[in-house]
């Protein structure tokens, strides 16, 4: 039996487990199985904690999709994996932790929010592009949060062609290990609305590394001031980004649902 916990960040929800770092883990269909919510446990991710690699953090973790296939980075995983360790080993100050999208800092603030310093975001030489789709001219802007990301601006993200536009993209062969795509509407400098289709997942109620690349671009672009409210589906994210130079800072909840264990 594996006991897990199930958190969320916003409706980004995730199952949290610790294993050794030899353990066996769920083959690709199991974690489909698992991720099932009307047959398993349901959620976006798994996140398995595992013993650090790296002599200056505290744990490594691991990020499994829906589909099976594990990725970089999780912004609002991120935020649940330091939660996690801070109510299993009675925590208080700040802690470094490390995924495949490399290293973090994570701050435990008064209020109950986890802010996360997500590094510095990465544009590629041909960032700003366009793709002709079904006789539509898509143009968006590539960033790296640990993981890749499109980010498309729209005029409203209720009436963005997202379920359309969404699986399109993601899979396009421009993206060889897929893409996580994002939907931007600009409020004002300080405020924006944002939607995510996740790579391997679909579109989630929020996406952490999303609302970072959003503000990546939406700052780059002289669009934003240095700190943010992003409104996603399931609730706000707070972003702080001076530019290039700097890292970038999210803060947002990281909640327990409930805990329980599962059949290996």
């Amino acid at each position: 039996m594996i006991r897990f916990t199930k958190m969320h960040g916003l409706g980004n929800d995730f199952v949290v487990f610790e294993t050794a770092a030899d353990a066996s883990l769920p083959s690709a269909e199991r974690w489909r199985e698992w991720s099932n919510r009307k047959t398993g446990i349901g959620f976006d991710q798994a996140l398995v904690i595992q013993p650090a690699r790296s002599a200056d953090t505290l744990a490594y973790y691991r990020i499994f999709n829906t589909d099976g296939g594990e990725v970089e980075q999780c912004g609002n995983g991120a935020r649940c994996v330091a939660e996690w360790l801070r109510r299993q080993r009675k925590l208080s100050g700040p802690i470094r932790l490390e995924s495949r999208g490399g290293i973090i800092e994570a701050r435990f603030d008064s209020n109950g929010l986890v802010s996360v310093d997500m590094g510095e975001p990465r544009f590629f030489d041909d960032d700003e592009i366009g793709l002709s789709i079904d006789a539509m001219t898509i143009r968006f802007t590539r960033v790296s949060m640990g993981n890749p990301h499109i980010v498309i601006w729209v005029p409203d993200i209720h009436s963005a062609p997202i379920a359309e536009l969404g699986p399109i993209l993601e899979s396009h062969p421009m993206f060889p290990q897929k893409t996580n795509v994002g939907f931007l509407q600009f409020v004002d400098r300080e405020h924006a609305r944002l939607r995510v289709f996740e790579r391997g997942v679909g579109e989630t109620l929020a996406c952490g590394t999303g609302a970072c690349a959003a503000m990546a671009v939406g700052r780059r672009d002289g669009r934003f001031a240095a700190t943010v409210a992003i409104d996603l589906p399931g609730g706000r994210l707070s972003l702080r980004w001076e530019g290039p130079g700097s890292h970038l800072w999210m803060t947002g909840p990281a909640v327990v649902a409930f805990e329980g264990s599962i059949e290996d």
